[in-house]
């Protein structure tokens, strides 16, 4: 199909070369051969009088006009998925959707998973895929990839509609003979001691709780980093390190694993989670449904 000459479907192509800038990647992606997939850029280059991407090496890098178009291929692209999945209604008893969200595993933990027993019970065919947070997350409810995501507020593109999903407080976790939640935990005991903190993404970026706690301005001796929320209980049994936690994972670790927690001794914030769903996904039904569940099973945690 031709909109003002271009051929639509070269649009689907130029959003897989901006995301992944490999033409044999894209290729792969959209079952299309090499050949086809750079006749298909080269129809792209005429129409917009511009190169659009570079080659060095085996990648390739988008010119300024094609990084310009960018942000304006991924809203068409988001629409356009959202227009020919949009429906009058949602039967949830019968749907066989999948819902893409953005979670980390302690929300996977904490909220995926009792919202897993409870689409067992009314939604059986409903299927849900979650994707980590990463340097692309953002990136992928953007061009739609996503239907939603989950994150502390900070953490929010400026360009969507969010809502709170639940508050969550932090404790100080340890094993349960670490001596410090017999003696009381203070500030300077809790500086003194070893830490696990959690890194995030190929960045390594500071969660909630490690940048709000580097605010406070005192050194610690940080002795292991791990990526996931998930591990860090399995990594403090038998050691006197600290893990300052998410209090509802913490109480999910402590039915399975020999540990202990305490208040943290300074003031420290509740962290907003949020979930962030891309605009044109207000009116979906299905979406509007999964929010509802969501939102049930996190005021029960």
């Amino acid at each position: 199909m031709r909109f003002k000459n271009l051929d639509l479907n070269l649009l689907v192509l130029l959003s897989s070369l901006l995301m992944t800038r490999s033409v044999s990647e894209s290729g792969r992606r959209l079952n299309l051969s090499q050949p086809a997939v750079s006749a298909s850029l080269a129809r792209l280059r005429d129409y917009f009088g511009d190169a659009l991407f570079v080659t060095y090496g085996r990648r390739m890098a988008p010119t300024p006009f094609a990084v310009s178009l960018a942000p304006l291929v991924d809203r068409a692209m988001a629409d356009i998925e959202a227009l020919v999945s949009a429906t009058t209604a949602f039967e949830p008893e019968t749907s066989e959707r999948l819902f893409r969200i953005g979670a980390s595993d302690y929300v996977s933990l904490v909220v995926v998973s009792p919202l897993l027993r409870r689409l067992q019970r009314i939604a059986p065919g409903v299927q849900v895929h979650t994707l980590a947070p990463s340097e692309v997350m953002l990136q992928a409810l953007e061009t739609g990839d996503l239907d939603l995501i989950i994150t502390p507020e900070e953490f929010l593109s400026s360009d969507h509609p969010s809502q709170l999903l639940f508050e969550e407080n932090h404790v100080v976790v340890g094993w349960a003979e670490n001596p410090v939640f017999d003696r009381g935990l203070t500030e300077e005991v809790f500086f003194d001691s070893g830490h696990i903190v959690v890194e995030i993404g190929k960045e390594r970026r500071s969660s909630f709780a490690e940048r709000h706690v580097a605010k406070l301005g005192r050194q610690r001796r940080v002795e292991v980093t791990t990526a996931s929320f998930a591990v860090v209980p399995w990594l403090l049994p038998g050691t006197r390190r600290l893990a300052v936690m998410h209090e509802r994972l913490a109480r999910l670790s402590m039915e399975v694993l020999p540990l202990k927690c305490a208040p943290l001794p300074f003031p420290f914030p509740a962290m907003r989670q949020m979930v962030q769903l891309h605009r044109s996904r207000e009116g979906d039904p299905g979406v509007i449904w999964f929010l509802d569940q969501l939102r049930q099973v996190a005021s029960d945690a």
